[in-house]
């Protein structure tokens, strides 16, 4: 979407892993670097324009809409990094867990048609951003018995959120037939993913693409040894061995 070279990908991912999991100084480093690099390819876009999102995002700003150039770059940050993080981690919890019961893949290898509904599960199930963007109260908040004073830091509790058992039955369960499933995994309201659409065709196309070339994928470890990426912000797993016989 902003057409950047693979070299170029395997920094920006290095760098966000580390905003992720990394301390406070490589987080930071990280926030530097990408903003660095965004104002670089910014001033590289603006001089020669492609058909790519970022030069239609910078005549969006030059033609005079309401982005401030600080706004333009911030944007090209969150779609940079919201575009694929998730991503990311999403299809290795989305195959983690159709690995750990088969039955439940078998099923959607029978009937495709099942995808979608099943991806929206699973994002339900295993949310790879278990909390939302922290948000700071502008003034005293009261909700319920709880009073969030000023300037502090929330944390809204996604995941909690998506296993409520007053609004799903049985929401510990996973179950890819669900009708109505109303999950906050891509946002509510007015903070709703503008990219919802493409994570989700991105989701069911990877998922899709998996059951079909890898049959008998199976996972090499034990599922205790798996290693989860050291951190509450995000939901997604280090790396995922898999054993498979043949490919398609």
């Amino acid at each position: 979407m902003f057409d950047v070279s693979m070299e170029d990908l395997g920094r920006l991912r290095g760098w966000t892993n580390d905003m992720v999991t990394g301390s406070r100084e490589a987080a930071g480093a990280a926030i530097v670097a990408i903003h660095h690099y965004l104002a670089e390819l910014v001033a590289h876009r603006r001089a020669a324009p492609g058909a790519d999102l970022l030069s239609a995002m910078i005549a969006a700003r030059d033609e005079g809409d309401r982005l401030s150039e600080d706004e333009l770059t911030s944007l090209a940050f969150l779609v940079l990094f919201a575009g694929y993080e998730n991503t990311v981690s999403f299809i290795g919890n989305a195959a983690l867990a159709l690995m750990r019961d088969p039955g439940l893949a078998e099923g959607l290898r029978a009937d495709e048609s099942l995808l979608p509904a099943a991806v929206d599960e699973l994002m339900r199930y295993e949310p790879p951003a278990p909390v939302s963007i922290r948000r700071f109260p502008t003034e005293d908040l009261t909700i319920g018995e709880v009073t969030i004073p000023k300037g502090e830091t929330v944390l809204l509790g996604l995941a909690a959120a998506n296993r409520d058992p007053e609004r799903w039955a049985n929401a510990e369960a996973l179950d890819l037939t669900r009708a109505e499933n109303p999950h906050v995994s891509l946002g509510h309201g007015i903070h709703y993913c503008l990219g919802a659409p493409l994570a989700r065709l991105e989701a069911t196309v990877a998922v899709g693409a998996l059951l079909r070339r890898l049959p008998d994928m199976s996972l090499a470890v034990p599922v205790e040894e798996l290693r989860w990426r050291p951190t509450f912000r995000a939901r997604g797993l280090v790396e995922l061995p898999v054993r498979t016989s043949s490919a398609r």
